[in-house]
């Protein structure tokens, strides 16, 4: 689970809160507003990967469903 917060007079923050208990130990990991920004404006894959979707025009017809026969060589089904 992960819990967003800020820094706060030296002190992590969470936003919302955080239901963990006193004593319990975390693993802090700076993250630039720039990398913050970007998950709110793209949080979901298609929107992540628009860049790419679609970029391939010549594959064969029936790649999605036997993607395994192209990309691995399993007989096809």
């Amino acid at each position: 689970m992960t819990y967003r917060g800020h820094i706060q007079n030296g002190v992590v923050v969470f936003d919302g809160g955080a239901p963990l208990p006193d004593g319990t130990i975390v693993n802090v990991e700076p993250v630039s507003a720039n990398q913050t920004s970007a998950k709110r404006e793209g949080s979901s894959l298609v929107e992540r990967l628009k860049g790419v979707v679609g970029s391939i025009d010549d594959l064969p017809a029936d790649f999605a469903a036997q993607h395994d026969h192209y990309i691995h060589g399993v007989p096809r089904r």
